[in-house]
């Protein structure tokens, strides 16, 4: 596939998948934690073969693309601001946001903060999610004393150190833990804040450390994963959620209303991130302006695009044919 680097801001530049001839319009799509370009690998020639220009960048912090070290770098109106650079750069008025994960995050805000440029917006696995609270707050009081990976991910570079010393191992115990296959397979219990790490964490709760890929990851792409963690590090993604409590305070005055375009949500059943949060589903319907469809895949986790690419696809290429 055709990358190229694009300078989104002074001194910023992201690596970009950039595919497709663009007679039905362009579509972005933004990966997750911890993930990259590469896990939309199912995505980008059937998109192409409908007709869309497909940009899908690295974002910042990620692989190869810019790393900033300042915190603030990654706030979720400079990670929006981002995408509207890539638009800005092949001179696209708008485009179809595609994002999972944190990528479903940076869509929203980019639907809050751009409107205009949205055509549409298909979020995977983290719905629209107004917290009552700042959110650090909020899970503090959730979780207590009890091990929470964002509440880990706090203090400045201490996760960074671990999970920089053993992409892999990291990794393949997020992979395996998150996924379908995991989430109906889970046998650790709660463990405590202190003393706990993350990798240690995951392996706790899926019996023990598994060196093997999850069945919708071959070798060759957790060798990619790897590469990328090893070069870019972890530091620049786990920023994202040292962002969560400014994010909340640039976001939440703004709320749903600005998000008039057709909005689509699509995850599997059995991601740990609606299984904590189903309440979100059936209120993405009632607070969103233009909410279109919500579906879920049954059988599926947190990956969903990897784990079920074909049903991913098809049901993703039918909403894009309603607009």
């Amino acid at each position: 596939m055709t990358t190229r680097r694009v300078e989104v801001a002074p001194d910023i530049e992201l690596d970009v998948i950039d595919e497709g001839s663009g007679e039905t319009g362009v579509a972005v799509l933004l990966h997750g934690f911890p993930e990259s370009s590469h896990s939309w690998r199912h995505q980008v020639q059937p998109l192409v073969s409908a007709g869309w220009r497909v940009l899908v960048p690295d974002q910042r912090g990620y692989a190869s693309s810019s790393a900033p070290s300042d915190i603030s770098a990654y706030r979720g109106d400079v990670l929006a601001d981002d995408v509207i650079a890539l638009l800005d750069d092949i001179d696209a008025d708008d485009a179809v946001i595609i994002g999972h994960d944190w990528g479903a995050i940076v869509s929203w805000h980019v639907g809050q903060r751009h409107p205009s440029r949205c055509r549409a917006l298909i979020a995977a696995s983290v719905p629209y999610t107004p917290w009552p609270v700042h959110p650090i707050e909020n899970l503090q009081a959730v979780h207590g004393d009890e091990f929470f990976y964002i509440l880990y991910f706090q203090a400045p570079g201490v996760a960074d150190a671990e999970l920089d010393a053993d992409p892999q191992r990291f990794l393949l115990s997020i992979a395996h833990m998150a996924s379908g296959d995991g989430m109906q397979s889970l046998v650790g219990g709660p463990l405590p804040a202190e003393g706990t790490r993350l990798t240690d964490y995951f392996e706790h709760m899926i019996g023990g450390r598994i060196e093997s890929c999850p069945p919708w990851m071959t070798s060759d792409d957790l060798a990619v994963y790897t590469a990328q963690f090893t070069t870019g590090g972890f530091t620049g993604p786990i920023n994202w959620y040292r962002n969560l409590d400014a994010n909340y305070d640039i976001f939440d005055p703004i709320g749903a209303t600005p998000l008039t375009m057709p909005t689509f949500f699509v995850a599997g059943d059995l991601d740990p991130v609606i299984l904590s949060r189903p309440e979100y589903l059936d209120r993405m319907s009632s607070e969103l302006p233009n909410h279109q469809a919500t579906e879920l895949i049954e059988g599926i986790g947190h990956w969903v695009q990897q784990e079920a690419p074909e049903a991913f696809n098809q049901i993703v290429l039918g909403w894009l044919d309603s607009l």
